[in-house]
């Protein structure tokens, strides 16, 4: 009977994964059975496979990290997910860490590092490893009461309203640019996936009036 830990990698750089592939089946009790190279294909291999551990990158071409892992979770529920990327923002990290991931490595990580994630993350349900850079580990506590910052309040209050970035932009005299980012900083601590999510989630935990108006998806 094979009782080796089975791996799915998901990242865009074909290069990487054959990298990564060579490394993780350098030990005997590793086998990588899939590779994808972006947000959907993940999801059907996971769907079919049923890898015990999904190394995901966050920046693939698809959908958002967070959504690709809870479909990946629903498609495939004995998968523990493992999140390898270039970026550790803390918002990021913090969302995913909702979404019961199994640990977050920055690609700088050691082989030992790596390899003693993927094991234990079969092996013990209940330990998540984190391998990210102090900033982000220092702010991957969320302040339950009100994860959003005073400008993302801002940004979000002026949203429902139904103003456009570029009119937020303009309002705030910001970049609609600056604008954008903190609209996805606050998608990623809300767990929102949309503008019109992200205003009925901040008015539901009393974050935000309810708008008086109706606002623009």
């Amino acid at each position: 009977m094979d009782d080796r830990t089975t791996v799915l990698i998901v990242d865009d750089h074909s290069l990487f994964r054959e990298g990564l592939k060579e490394l993780l089946e350098s030990d005997d009790d590793i086998a990588v059975v899939g590779e994808a190279g972006d947000s959907e294909s993940a999801v059907e291999l996971a769907a079919s496979l049923k890898p015990h551990v999904v190394l995901l990158d966050v920046e693939i071409p698809g959908d958002e990290a967070t959504t690709t892992v809870s479909r990946i979770q629903a498609a495939s529920p004995r998968s523990e997910v493992i999140i390898l990327s270039i970026y550790d923002g803390p918002y990021l990290v913090q969302s995913l860490l909702a979404r019961n991931i199994r640990g977050y490595l920055l690609k700088t990580v050691r082989r030992a590092e790596l390899l003693a994630a993927v094991r234990t993350a079969r092996t013990d349900h209940d330990r998540v490893m984190l391998v990210i850079s102090r900033e982000s580990l220092v702010q991957v506590q969320p302040n339950a009461a009100n994860p959003l910052s005073a400008r993302e309040l801002q940004v979000l209050e002026l949203v429902a309203e139904a103003l456009s970035n570029g009119q937020v932009a303009s309002r705030m005299n910001l970049t609609e640019s600056t604008v954008k980012r903190h609209l996805r900083n606050v998608f990623l601590k809300l767990g929102a996936v949309s503008r019109v999510d992200a205003v009925n989630k901040a008015v539901a935990a009393s974050l935000i009036k309810p708008p008086s108006i109706p606002h623009q998806p």
